[in-house]
């Protein structure tokens, strides 16, 4: 599901090294994870990633277009060490554009490959309702060059997105069976065979945001609206009030993995790891009791958000009833998760309770009292029926709600539920 990234501008100095200077591009979250991926953020494979300005610029620009009839002919361009884009037209002709140096940007790509060229390896996003041993059985639908994101060097730093990315020979190659046509002006452009999607959502991100709308991201970066099946090759309408410019809270799906894009600015607007921290504690103080076994409640640490404690706190996700954990109420031999309430004789999912810890997916710093329906995931109320309300690509042709915490579908009236705490009874 989604990852996050974020093109950031930093107000204090950040150490140099790899793509770190004192301005800061962007950074990306990976939706479904909460916080690191399920066996740690490692090299160029995390949950989330920061992009800065590069010590060199390393972005490309289109230049000179050939017209080619023979294949030898094509490869001989290819081969030349520049950047460039093929379309295969036919047997007998292909138009190889090819790409030159660009000092003012910085181009950053992302896809399922683990070679060189991409700076950012993502793989498919395993839902919270999945084990790993079922998630394997899936061939993934991720592109090994999925896309490629272009910023400015300069302020205002403006980040753009591209389907498809650059090979280890520099190369994108669309085959003849890929969707590509002729601009009217001349240019060629194309799809990738799953597509790039992007969203930006209304209001930016913040409380009083909306859902977007999803568009498909082309090669060179025009807009338009979705095709029929994901990969079917007639294109949609090119949306000319649109642009590729990404902006807080723009969302990107690859097929199999969706990424949430930051900015410095809306970054410096979100609540911190350490706040997030002290709604924990705040809530724990308040000593919120099991209200049958009145015994006291309490959230585990962040550091151990995947293992069920035994103060941990418990609810009906029907009515929002939190409980501390117990084995009776069943009311389905078939349904092991079914239980009612002893509160108010609702039946539904009785779950553990799981705090957001990636403060990058919530619009507000309010405090946790929501939970997601069925996984038991809690945040604020606003980000929680924020992320309700999206749909998110879901396969090749499928889109619903999921939490961004765990890739989870979510179900329900309104996909999340507010929370009924017991405060203790002295």
């Amino acid at each position: 599901m989604c990852l996050w990234l974020s093109v950031v501008r930093r107000k204090t100095p950040v150490p140099e090294g790899p793509y770190v200077s004192h301005s800061r591009h962007g950074d990306r979250l990976y939706d479904g994870y909460n916080g690191a991926l399920p066996n740690g953020d490692r090299g160029r494979r995390k949950s989330r990633f920061a992009l800065y300005k590069r010590p060199k610029a390393n972005g490309v620009k289109p230049s000179t277009v050939h017209v080619i009839s023979t294949p030898q002919a094509s490869k001989a361009i290819s081969c030349k060490g520049q950047h460039s884009i093929s379309y295969t037209l036919s047997r007998n002709q292909t138009v190889v554009v090819e790409y030159t140096h660009d000092k003012d940007t910085d181009m950053f790509q992302v896809g399922r490959s683990t070679e060189s060229p991409i700076d950012f390896v993502v793989t498919d996003t395993i839902s919270g309702s999945q084990n790993n041993d079922e998630a394997q059985i899936t061939q993934s639908t991720i592109s090994r060059f999925a896309c490629r994101i272009v910023c400015d060097r300069n302020e205002p730093y403006t980040a753009r997105i591209f389907a498809a990315g650059f090979d280890s020979s520099k190369n994108i190659f669309l085959g003849e069976k890929a969707a590509k046509w002729k601009n009217p002006d001349g240019h060629m452009d194309g799809l990738t065979t799953n597509g790039v999607l992007v969203m930006h959502p209304r209001g930016g991100f913040t409380e009083e945001s909306q859902p977007g709308v999803w568009r498909e991201i082309s090669v060179c970066g025009d807009v338009y609206t979705l095709r029929e099946t994901r990969s079917a090759q007639q294109r949609g309408k090119l949306v000319e009030s649109e642009t590729n410019v990404l902006q807080d809270g723009s969302l990107i799906d690859l097929c199999g993995a969706t990424l949430l894009w930051r900015t410095a600015d809306g970054l410096f607007h979100t609540p911190t790891q350490k706040h997030i921290e002290a709604l924990r504690q705040e809530i724990n103080a308040a000593r919120p009791q099991c209200p049958v076994g009145l015994n006291t409640l309490a959230f585990p640490s962040i550091n151990r958000k995947d293992v069920v404690e035994e103060k941990q706190p418990w609810a009906y996700l029907s009515c929002g009833h939190v409980h501390g954990y117990h084995n009776w109420g069943h009311r389905s031999d078939t349904e092991a998760n079914e239980r009612e309430c002893p509160m108010c004789r609702t039946v539904g999912p009785y779950v553990p309770l799981w705090l957001g810890c990636e403060a990058g997916f919530y619009v507000d710093a309010g405090p946790p009292t929501h939970a997601f329906t069925p996984c038991g995931h809690v945040c604020s109320e606003k980000s929680a029926k924020y992320w309700s309300q999206i749909p998110l690509p879901h396969g090749t042709h499928a889109f619903h709600a999921a939490c961004p915490f765990c890739a989870t579908q979510l179900v329900g009236e309104q996909n999340c539920i507010k929370l009924i705490f017991q405060g203790p009874v002295d």
